[in-house]
């Protein structure tokens, strides 16, 4: 499984690549979200045939694009609809700005730095992309009534 990593902090991109490695998964990694925005045009362009991710965990603010805007341009994208996208942040935020990037940019977690412990995180983001991956239940059927 391929996971994508956004983190402009060196020490960290490097650590969660690790730890993405340790956990049997391949990082795809970025320096920020400007590079990301680059990598999605070649994604949308014609004959791309590179892996895309299965999760997908970014940094909130980096140079270039803020983290929610690279994960609502995903969610905009149809390759993306079901990937976990997870951002994680050490800034303080509100509960209207958590709202919106759950709402509007289609964040499914926001992650507090320093980041939860090792297996904490690994459960985390496994747990997220099989509550992602699991098919929405089947609609009820209407019961016929008996005359």
């Amino acid at each position: 499984m391929v996971w994508l990593v956004a983190e402009d902090e060196p020490d960290i991109r490097m650590l969660v690549m690790t730890m993405f490695q340790l956990w049997g998964h391949e990082p795809l990694p970025f320096e920020n979200g400007q590079r990301v925005w680059e990598w999605l045009d070649a994604v949308e362009a014609p004959g791309f045939s590179g892996v895309l991710p299965e999760l997908v965990l970014m940094d909130i603010r980096m140079p270039g694009r803020k983290g929610s805007e690279v994960a609502a341009r995903m969610r905009q994208m149809p390759a993306f609809a079901r990937t976990p996208i997870a951002l994680m942040t050490a800034f303080a935020l509100s509960d209207s700005e958590r709202r919106h990037m759950a709402e509007e940019d289609g964040v499914d977690e926001i992650i507090p730095k320093p980041l939860p412990e090792f297996d904490l995180l690994r459960q985390m983001l496994h747990d997220l992309l099989a509550k992602k991956h699991t098919p929405p239940a089947p609609e009820p059927s209407p019961v016929e009534s008996a005359s």
